[in-house]
């Protein structure tokens, strides 16, 4: 029953949350934007956004309300994660913008969420006192949050790996390129050489040594 109990209740939690996460591959000059609806007014809406790769990892953002104002923007941010309040219904509007690259491609990943600050009421059981009801429903709430805080360090960590192995790749090729360089140089050197020896001891230049 105790168990019924507390599935009722996760389920109950897990309704109340509309969330969305998704990755996005942004070319240069591109503008893309995705919408969260609220249904009612005075919902918590959060919004997560980290650049995984491309360019200097950063990238221009804008959320607008249902009226058209802007609630907040930034640039060239590498990732963000926040939570405002919907005062109005409607759509919100989130914008990346990746129009100050010429030819840098970038990836995203972001997650949209709305949350209806409501809590769900947790159903009791025949002959249990309301402070245990109590107590059952700050257990559930507090093992959300440390859920949700799991689920954000995840993110960055993800986010520092998927920079860090790009950093990697960026310095092999910058590496390679370089070692050619270098190879063609010495050859072009010894080629050159090889030539300054023959102009000098050809026929009549001979006397020039």
């Amino acid at each position: 029953m105790k168990l019924s109990t507390i599935t009722c209740a996760l389920l109950g939690l897990a309704s109340e949350v509309a969330a969305t996460a998704l990755t996005y591959k942004l070319v240069a000059n591109e503008k893309a934007c995705f919408f969260a609806t609220t249904k009612k007014a005075n919902e918590k809406i959060a919004f997560y956004f980290a650049v995984q790769s491309g360019g200097s990892f950063d990238i221009d953002y804008e959320v607008t309300g249902p009226d058209g104002n802007v609630v907040m923007d930034g640039q060239k941010e590498r990732q963000g994660d926040f939570v405002f309040t919907g005062k109005q219904i409607g759509d919100y509007k989130f914008c990346f913008n990746n129009e100050m690259s010429t030819f840098a491609e970038k990836f995203v990943d972001f997650e949209l969420a709305v949350e209806d600050e409501a809590r769900v009421t947790i159903p009791s059981k025949q002959g249990s006192s309301p402070e245990q009801t109590s107590a059952l429903e700050e257990s559930l709430f507090k093992i959300s949050m440390q859920l949700s805080t799991v689920t954000r360090n995840q993110k960055y960590f993800r986010t520092r790996e998927n920079r860090n192995f790009s950093t990697v790749r960026s310095t092999e090729k910058r590496i390679v390129n370089f070692s050619l360089i270098q190879i063609l140089l010495v050859i072009a050197m010894g080629a050159l050489q090889v030539f300054i020896v023959r102009f000098f001891f050809q026929g009549a230049r001979k006397g020039y040594v």
